[in-house]
């Protein structure tokens, strides 16, 4: 595949260029000083919400990988063997079994490829890239403007009497299927857990708008697709022998409307150091806090 890497929610040309704020943003909490995540190799597949591009420090800039990103902090607090995080902002499930290319047109291997028979943990976020969320949230902050009190947004996908991002989540599925299975035949022995995605916008409620520019009623359109995409991944992982930690739950109360010492997940133009529509430090961090519990 020769196409250039983006984060996973990028916004479209027509929406306001990657705004990088200030770095060193502080970490939230510590994580658990004893976690009983296996001790032994630790992999860690995924997309930007895995990776954390803008989050200091970029350690790989073709793939726009944060050294703080929630993988690197689980593996300090297990205590990993060894680790390898071949995550890469603009992943999709072909990405994970096929390869592609970086941000910087570097070719990359497949990421299933860090897998070895000696793998005792394997951590997989993947699949917001598969439907397409970077182009969802350029096409309805754009679609705002004209109607912020109404639902342009969802009026354009459900148009004709199909949901047709609902319909794209169920294609998803049977790809992050043998995403699993093809982990499996390279680590039988791994434990392996399925990440979902923290809140992006309100749990409850109509959203921000503009400070976060997605029409009122699409509000909880949008918050329904983040859902059933999560429900599909924790679904998925049960029928593929893996198990699901949840990072929505936690995530509630902190997305892209709070403050910005608070919120999990920046908006539009980041207040914290991250790329737009992904975890900042704090995010990463919760994220991380949350998959060593699911792990203990």
């Amino acid at each position: 595949m020769n196409r250039p890497r983006l984060p996973l929610l990028r916004t479209a040309g027509r929406m306001t260029a990657l705004v990088a704020a200030a770095a060193g943003v502080l970490l939230a909490a510590a994580a658990p000083a004893v976690a009983a995540a296996p001790s032994g190799r630790y992999v860690a597949l995924g997309d930007s919400y895995t990776s954390a591009p803008l989050v200091p420090t970029q350690v790989d800039l073709n793939c726009l990988r944060s050294n703080r990103n929630y993988p690197s902090l689980v593996a300090a607090s297990a205590g990993s063997a060894s680790f390898a995080d071949v995550s890469c902002s603009g992943a999709t499930t072909e990405d994970i079994l096929y390869g592609g290319d970086g941000a910087l047109g570097i070719a990359l291997p497949p990421q299933v490829n860090a897998v070895t028979s000696t793998t005792a943990l394997v951590t997989v976020q993947i699949g917001g890239n598969d439907i397409g969320f970077s182009g969802i949230i350029g096409d309805c902050a754009e679609a705002s403007v004209s109607s912020p009190l109404g639902s342009p947004c969802k009026d354009r996908f459900t148009a004709g009497g199909t949901d047709q991002l609902r319909a794209r989540i169920a294609a998803t599925a049977p790809k992050v299927t043998a995403v699993l299975r093809a982990v499996r035949q390279a680590a039988p022995n791994a434990r392996v857990v399925v990440l979902g995605y923290p809140a992006i916008l309100p749990d409850s409620g109509y959203g921000c708008w503009p400070v976060v520019p997605i029409a009122y009623q699409d509000v909880p359109y949008l918050r329904g697709v983040q859902k059933a995409l999560n429900t599909m991944l924790a679904d998925t992982a049960a029928g593929g022998g893996a198990s699901y930690a949840d990072v929505y739950t936690p995530s509630i109360g902190r997305d892209t409307c709070k403050s910005s010492g608070t919120r999990w997940v920046e908006g539009l133009v980041p207040q914290n150091a991250a790329a737009p529509f992904h975890p900042n430090a704090r995010g990463e961090q919760g994220m991380a806090t949350a998959l060593l519990s699911h792990l203990n």
